[in-house]
């Protein structure tokens, strides 16, 4: 039970450090679809592809370090996740930014904007699982 509470508590605290780290390092927010996108379209490509390489990294030695399973992947149908996957891609691009950007760096900086932002795409995410589980039928 602790070891349920503590993990993601522990996790949060890393994921702020690295937030900060970014911020008063370069300057940069760690919106991760904006690191992304960057990759191929932007400047600076060098920060940006160690920055994904150690998220990637991360979980593995975690993993490693802990001997932790890595979670299955979850069960549903492929069209849904590929649907899901663009509608997030989407998303991100009108809302100028992802969870990450506007729920991690811009409420931790106090942005109306990011605030504005999370609670859409929280209640849009409220509003996806119950018309999938209730309405269309779908479980994962």
């Amino acid at each position: 039970m602790l070891d349920s509470l503590i993990d993601p508590i522990i996790g949060g605290v890393l994921i702020g450090i690295a937030s900060m780290a970014l911020l008063a390092t370069l300057g940069r927010i760690a919106g991760i679809s904006g690191i992304f996108w960057g990759l191929f379209a932007g400047p600076d490509r060098d920060w940006r592809g160690l920055f994904l390489v150690g998220l990637v990294a991360g979980g593995g030695l975690l993993h490693s370090l802990t001997g932790k399973p890595i979670p299955d992947a979850a069960e549903g149908p492929l069209w849904l996740a590929a649907l899901a996957g663009l509608l997030v891609g989407v998303g991100t691009r009108m809302g100028s930014g992802c969870t990450s950007g506007h729920g991690v760096c811009g409420i931790g900086r106090l942005s109306v904007r990011s605030l504005a932002a999370t609670a859409t795409f929280m209640a849009a995410g409220v509003v996806t699982v119950f018309v999938t589980r209730h309405v269309i039928g779908v479980t994962p």
